[in-house]
Formats: C-alpha cells, structure tokens, sequence
C-alpha cells in the first residue's frame, strides 16, 4: 500500500469507519435495507390497502375517497350516510358515463369487511382476499400491513421513552457515583422487583385499553436495563484525564457529560437499539395475544395468533402473522450483530 493510500486511510472519521465495517456485513446491511423498505411502505398502507378509491372522477368533478369522507348523494345516491364503496349499487353510481375510479392495489383496509365473500369465516386465500380472511370477514393481509406498521411504532416510542430515560438515570448515577448513584440503584432494584404482568392486568381491567396506555405502562420498566450499562460508562470514563481536564478548566459538570462523557457511552445504547426494538415487538404482541393490549378493532398481530389458536383449520391466520412476526425480528436481529460488529474497535 503506497503512503498516500495509508495516509487516506487514517484520515478517516470514527463514525465513517464504522459505517464502511457495517456495509461490510453484507447481511446486516441488506437487512437494514429490507427493514426500511417494508417499514417506509406500510407508512401508506391508506393508500395501498383501502376500502375506500383514491380518486373519483363524477361528473367532471374529483373527490378523495380516501381521506375524505362524502356522502352517498354526492354520487347520486338516497342516503345521507357516508358511501359504501364496495356495494355495487353505489359502484354503478360512481362508474356510470364517463366516470372512472382509481382504487388502491387491494380493496381492503384492515376493518373492511368481504361481504361479498361465497365461504363462511374465516376464508382461505382467494383472488378477493390474498391472504384469506379472520373470523369477521376482515382482510388478513390489509390487517398484517397495519398491525406491522403499529407494532413498529410501538416498539420506536417505547425504546425512544426507554433510552431517554436510561441515559439520564445512568448518567446521573456514573457520573455523582458515591451515595446518590447507591441510593438509586436501591431504588431500582425495588422497582425492577415489581410484578410487571400483574400492574399490566390490573391496569387493563381499570382503564380502557389504549396503544398509550400500553406505552406509558411498559416505559415504566423498559429503561432500567440500558441504564445500566449507560452508568458503567460513565463510572468508568468520569476519572480519566481528559474528563479531569475538563473539570480543570472549569467546565460544568452537565457540559462534561454532555461534551465528553455521553459520546463515548453511547456504543452500547446504539448496539442494542435493534434488540430493544425487537423486544418491544414481542411484548406488544404477547400483550395481544392475551388480551391485555389494544382494544380489539385496532389491527394487531397479537390478536391474529390469537384468532389462529381459535381456529386451528385456518391456517393463514397463523401461518401469515408467523411469517411477518419471525421475518421483522430477523431482520432486527441481523441489523443489530452487524451493528455490534460496525461499533468494535477492535474490527479493522
């Protein structure tokens, strides 16, 4: 290797150094892309899984179906009531003339119902409905779109919620150490000892269930595992020179932990992202699965393995929710080992 290529080559940032070790693993890396791009697109899931046209063209007029609600006499119908765009009656209407409709790709948001469908419920995967429907009649693939995309959401809040507030505990706790960091984790402990499923239940049985009743519950506990290694961090770098240095100089001590101490502690926090994500996932579904999580209308994967254990012939009901549910978490779990790899000094 000639001078200049070396020289190049120790001009490179940490952060850029890190980002070629992670393009390296090729698996971690396709997963992340794979991961962003199922992700990015059941953010409009409204506009690829809906009951309702994305574009009506009546009487050289144009109207939104799909985020607009009109009613049934805008189209020349009887009733005041919103539109039912999947009843033929109201189809006719809309398409008579020179009249056109754009509908999306699959004509089924995650609560519309087949009624049109010629078997009982659950059905199996038709040219109506890829993926079959539940026991309501409802798409299972419209609801597998949206209940992935409301338990990645989830799982970003709460892990959010959860590293705000392990960084904060754990800092505080590095950086003063002596009797404040023993106080708290006595305290800690005492909390961490608490029956999670049991205030869970309790809770559930007192409030109506809610996607932010779940997260306030869980941020409960969520953090105390990341603070921990957040503290060990701080502990370990609040006595070395540099940090000494600092405080000669007559830094505060929030600009030395903001500054000095938080950029070197936050390998551990970035390594376990994915795992944390991942593990909000579980949880929300487990809750679901026991009827302990998001009232029962809200598109959940949970509540499918639960209608899949009800209805042990339909098998798409569990195979479908199977395959989203161990897909993401690979994906998660592969982005997360290439990370650990990516943040390894040791890696060259």
């Amino acid at each position: 290797m000639s001078a200049g290529s070396e020289s190049g080559h120790l001009h490179i940032s940490p952060g850029r150094r890190a980002w070629l070790r992670f393009k390296a693993n090729r698996r971690g890396f396709i997963s992340l892309w794979l991961f962003s791009i199922l992700f990015i697109s059941s953010l409009f899931a409204e506009v690829l899984f809906n009951d309702k046209p994305l574009l009506v063209n009546y009487q050289g007029e144009l109207y939104f179906p799909f985020a607009k609600s009109y009613p049934e006499t805008a189209f020349g119908g009887d009733f005041e009531t919103e539109a039912d765009y999947a009843d033929p009656y109201v189809r006719e209407l809309i398409t008579a003339g020179d009249n056109w409709v754009i509908d999306p790709p699959i004509r089924y948001d995650f609560n519309a119902i087949n009624f049109q469908s010629e078997l009982p419920y659950p059905a199996p995967p038709s040219s109506q409905n890829l993926l079959g429907t539940d026991d309501r009649g409802r798409d299972v693939f419209a609801r597998l779109v949206y209940g992935f995309r409301l338990s990645v959401l989830f799982a970003f809040a709460l892990t959010a919620i959860g590293i705000v507030i392990g960084i904060l505990t754990g800092a505080v706790q590095g950086y003063f150490s002596g009797r404040l960091d023993l106080v708290m984790q006595r305290i800690i402990e005492v909390w961490s000892s608490m029956p999670e499923l049991y205030l869970l239940i309790i809770f559930a049985s007192i409030f109506q269930p809610s996607i932010w009743l779940l997260i306030i519950l869980l941020s409960l506990f969520g953090w105390m595992g990341l603070s921990d290694y957040v503290r060990a961090e701080f502990l370990r770098g609040r006595n070395l020179d540099y940090v000494r240095a600092a405080r000669a100089m007559g830094q505060s001590n929030r600009a030395i932990m903001r500054h000095h101490l938080l950029p070197n502690s936050m390998t551990p926090v970035i390594t376990f992202l994915p795992f944390r994500i991942s593990g909000s996932i579980m949880a929300l579904t487990s809750l679901d699965f026991l009827g302990l999580g998001v009232p029962p209308t809200t598109p959940s994967l949970g509540e499918l393995l639960a209608q899949g254990k009800e209805n042990i012939e339909a098998w798409w009901l569990s195979l479908g929710t199977f395959l989203v549910l161990v897909g993401t978490l690979m994906l998660l779990i592969f982005i997360g080992e290439a990370l650990r790899e990516a943040l390894d000094t040791r890696k060259s």
